[in-house]
């Protein structure tokens, strides 16, 4: 059986209760939330509805109805980026993000609004002087992620959030390597909108994501067509969650979703952060004692991420992971992840690093088979 240790890109395996919900909504539900006034369609309508509040339990979303169900962060992220800015908006954003704030806002760009990005430091983090100094007063949006993807680089939101509020200026969060495993407070952060997966921290499905905005805050819809009411009108309702879930609902992923969330919360975030962080404090110590291997990111005793990155001189990050795929049943990501400026800005720019992110259901003797296993490569490079 693979050891996976790729859980930054999708968490695995998921906690039973999951799989049980994903297929009760396909074999017992089956109906559409919002498409009817028969019991399994309410049943459908109840489900979506617990779902959010799970949400809004965990995020401390005071309405519910402020959350909104999309396909992925990517999706949810592009709604909130291309909704909100406006020919000729300034926008804010740093050099650590994922393509899926770099290209939105590159597309942001190309239809006249103007955007900023703040370098970081070599080890991904953010100085929030840095941002207070370049917002101005057509600024629309600050977006940035809440964890990097390719560091684990933590930034500090609270302070962002400080700032942007007392600017008056929208805090977009990409919390795709932090919900689940960092406790987040839309309210103590000045979060106007948070984004998210639901498949990686949060332990549901692939095809699963939401965004969270804040009152008074308006966008675009990204879509419009069927929302299951106001059949009679032309116009995309304004209401929440409506105005943006247009198209039937993922129910089964949504189903997932909910049970994912809610192993979340019984467990609790810190215990799911004090596990993760003793597998990452593992991977560090032992690979920072390997010839040749310089890791990136966050100093030792510094709170990162469940991420670690790394590269072995000499050694192209693709043959390593293809040699612990091949020789040692392991799997783990590598090249460049999804944020070329991130690798630009640590200095592993092109050829990208090897990232390892255990997660929940990893285990000791898993990460001590990893380390085994990359001692054995660094010294017998493969030709």
């Amino acid at each position: 059986m693979s050891i996976y240790l790729d859980n930054a890109a999708t968490s695995h395996p998921k906690p039973e209760a999951v799989y049980r919900a994903v297929e009760h909504a396909l074999r017992h539900i089956g109906a559409s939330p919002g498409r009817g006034g028969y019991r399994l369609a309410m049943d459908a309508s109840r489900l979506v509805f617990e779902a959010r509040e799970a949400l809004a339990e965990l995020f401390r979303v005071r309405d519910s109805s402020r959350i909104v169900f999309t396909g992925s962060a990517t999706e949810a992220l592009n709604l909130a980026i291309g909704g909100l800015l406006r020919p000729g908006d300034h926008a804010v954003t740093t050099t650590m993000e994922h393509n899926s704030v770099v290209r939105p806002l590159h597309l942001a760009e190309k239809r006249g609004v103007e955007v900023t990005r703040i370098p970081c430091d070599r080890n991904g983090f953010l100085n929030p002087r840095d941002v207070a100094s370049v917002l101005r007063s057509d600024t629309r949006l600050i977006a940035l992620s809440h964890c990097s993807n390719v560091t684990g680089t933590i930034q500090p939101i609270e302070e962002i959030g400080l700032l942007a509020g007392k600017a008056g200026v929208p805090l977009l969060i990409d919390a795709a390597q932090s919900a689940g495993m960092l406790p987040i407070d839309v309210n103590d952060a000045g979060i106007a909108l948070l984004a998210g997966p639901g498949h990686k921290g949060l332990l549901g499905p692939q095809g699963t994501g939401y965004l969270y905005l804040a009152e008074g805050i308006d966008l675009a819809p990204l879509m419009v067509g069927g929302t299951g009411g106001y059949s009679s009108d032309r116009e995309q309702p304004g209401e929440m969650p409506a105005r943006y879930e247009s198209g039937t609902l993922n129910l089964p992923g949504i189903a997932g979703l909910k049970a994912g969330t809610e192993f979340v919360l019984e467990t609790g975030i810190e215990v799911i952060r004090t596990r993760e962080s003793s597998f990452v404090d593992r991977l560090l110590a032992g690979l920072a004692g390997m010839s040749g291997v310089t890791l990136y990111g966050p100093p030792a005793g510094v709170e990162r991420g469940g991420i670690v990155s790394f590269t072995v001189e000499g050694m192209d990050p693709s043959l390593i992971g293809f040699t612990l795929d091949r020789d040692h049943d392991i799997c783990v990501r590598v090249g460049l992840h999804c944020a070329p400026d991130a690798h630009r800005t640590i200095g592993s720019y092109p050829v990208g690093t090897v990232r390892v992110s255990p997660g929940w259901f990893s285990t000791e003797e898993e990460i001590e088979t990893f380390l085994r296993a990359m001692r054995e490569i660094v010294r017998h490079p493969a030709s």
